[in-house]
């Protein structure tokens, strides 16, 4: 069984995600910040136009990363679904980078006075954000503040807090 896994009480927990519309390659990405109670301070959502899911996963955490740094974050746990971005972030200096100016802006954000854990995570613990950068395409091209009293991201994040979890299917290729 997956669930959504709190950060230490001294860190804060921002979960990411990107989404893309495959018949229109449109993309949108979101997340949220939240603490080890589960409390939200703050969630995002973006329209970015027309990109690849794996640019909207790394989007999502250089936005999400400046958001929790300008909120005063300093201690960030990074929860992603995307093991692709997951790798970008982890070997920065490939040369067939198609996301270096991303990738980029991450290194600047990490190189800051602050510590920064960034994890892989299966989609089933990172509902909150999937519904965010689900509803990033509905809004106007760019960053938009999200309110964290929508009632169906209330909803996920009380399914969070109540530690309830789901069955994933693993199937053995031996």
């Amino acid at each position: 069984m997956i669930s959504w896994t709190p950060p230490p009480p001294e860190w804060v927990t921002l979960n990411s995600d990107g989404s893309v519309i495959s018949e229109s390659g449109h993309a949108a990405a979101g997340g949220l910040i939240r603490d080890h109670t589960g409390r939200c301070y703050a969630a995002f959502a973006m329209k970015l136009g027309i990109c690849s899911v794996t640019r909207a996963e790394l989007r999502a955490v250089v936005e999400g990363l400046q958001l929790a740094w300008d909120l005063g974050f300093r201690w960030v746990k990074v929860q992603l679904d995307s093991k692709c971005a997951l790798q970008i972030l982890q070997c920065p200096h490939r040369e067939d980078n198609r996301h270096s100016a991303v990738v980029a802006r991450f290194q600047a954000l990490i190189g800051r006075n602050w510590e920064v854990f960034v994890s892989h995570v299966y989609r089933e613990s990172n509902k909150c954000a999937d519904y965010l950068a689900s509803r990033g395409h509905h809004l106007p091209l760019g960053f938009s503040s999200f309110p964290v009293d929508d009632p169906t991201l209330v909803y996920w994040i009380l399914y969070d807090r109540q530690g309830l979890s789901e069955p994933r299917l693993v199937l053995n290729e031996g």
